[in-house]
C-alpha cells in the first residue's frame, strides 16, 4: 500500500472512529467497516482485516493509562512491597470473564469474518441491540442493582457476563455494548458495569490482536507500519476523552440514547445496503 496524503487522513478518522466507539456502545468495528465500505482504505484485505482488530491497541492503552491504580496491584508503603489482594482477586474475575470469547475466538474468528462481516450482519446487530438497551432499561427503571462495585461481582456473574461479551464477536454488536447489556440484565450497576468492560477489554483486545498479528505475519512495508502507529496513537487520544466522557455519563444517564443511536444507524445503513444491491 502507498500511504499518501488522502489515506494518511483516512487512517486519523479511521482512529477517531475506534477512539470513540470502542468505548461508547456503539459498535466500534461496525462503525469501521461502514466507514471502509463508503470511503475505502487503499489496503490489502488482509491487513486491513488485522488493521481493524490491531488499531484497537490504542484504545486498550487508554484504559491502563486512566485506570493505573485500579488496575495494577503492586506498590510500596514505608519501602515495603504492597500487593492489593482485592486487585489480584479482580484480575481473577477478569480472566474468567474472558474464557468464553478466548474459547469461541479460537474456534470461529475466521468463520464470523468471512461470513459477518458484512453491512446487512452489522445493520441487525445495530438494531437488534439497541431495542435490547431500550428494553433492558426500561426493565431496570424501577429496580435497585444488586451489584453496585466491580468489587462485588463474583466468578458466576463474571462469567455471565464473558458469555455476553462472547457475542460481540459478530461484527456490529459491539464488545462494550454487549456486556453492559448482560451487566444490566442481572443486576449490575451501570458504572460497575462500565468500569468491568473497560478491564474485560485489556486481556480480551490484547488477544484478539496477538492472534491477528499471528495469522498476518510481521512482514510490514513501512506505509503498513506508519498506518498502524497511527491509527493507534490517535485512538489512545480520542478514547482518553470517550471513557471519560461515558464514566461521566452514566453517573446521571441511562443507557437509552445510545439504544436509539444504535436502531437509527442500522435502519439507515440496511436501507443504503438494500438499495446499493438493486442499483
Amino acid at each position: 500500500m502507498k500511504l499518501g496524503f488522502v489515506e494518511f487522513i483516512k487512517v486519523i478518522l479511521i482512529g477517531i472512529i475506534e477512539g470513540i466507539t470502542e468505548w461508547l456502545p456503539i459498535s466500534s468495528t461496525g462503525h469501521m467497516l461502514l466507514f471502509d465500505a463508503f470511503i475505502p482504505l487503499k489496503m490489502t484485505e488482509e491487513f486491513k482485516e488485522m488493521f481493524f482488530v490491531v488499531i484497537q491497541l490504542g484504545a486498550i492503552m487508554a484504559v491502563v493509562v486512566m485506570f493505573w491504580k485500579k488496575m495494577f496491584p503492586f506498590g510500596y508503603a514505608d519501602k515495603k512491597l504492597q500487593i492489593k489482594k482485592s486487585i489480584i482477586m479482580m484480575w481473577v474475575k477478569v480472566i474468567v470473564g474472558c474464557i468464553p470469547a478466548g474459547v469461541l475466538g479460537l474456534l470461529l474468528d475466521d468463520f464470523l469474518e468471512a461470513h459477518f462481516g458484512n453491512a446487512l450482519t452489522i445493520s441487525l446487530m445495530l438494531i437488534i441491540y439497541g431495542v435490547a438497551f431500550i428494553l433492558v432499561e426500561n426493565y431496570n427503571k424501577n429496580r435497585q442493582p444488586k451489584i453496585g462495585s466491580i468489587a462485588a461481582i463474583d466468578y458466576k456473574t463474571a462469567l455471565i457476563i464473558g458469555c455476553f461479551q462472547a457475542l460481540s464477536m459478530i461484527p456490529g454488536t459491539s464488545r462494550s455494548g454487549a456486556t453492559i447489556v448482560g451487566a444490566l440484565l442481572i443486576g449490575v450497576s451501570r458504572t460497575a458495569a462500565a468500569e468491568f468492560t473497560f478491564f474485560l477489554a485489556v486481556p480480551t483486545m490484547l488477544g484478539a490482536s496477538l492472534l491477528k498479528l499471528v495469522k498476518f505475519g510481521f512482514d510490514f512495508t513501512g506505509a503498513e507500519i506508519t498506518a498502524l502507529i497511527t491509527g493507534m496513537i490517535v485512538a489512545f487520544g480520542v478514547s482518553l476523552f470517550a471513557i471519560k466522557f461515558l464514566m461521566d455519563y452514566v453517573k446521571r444517564h441511562d443507557f437509552k440514547p445510545f439504544g436509539w443511536y444504535r436502531i437509527a444507524l442500522g435502519v439507515i445503513v440496511l436501507i443504503v445496503s438494500l438499495i446499493s444491491k438493486n442499483i
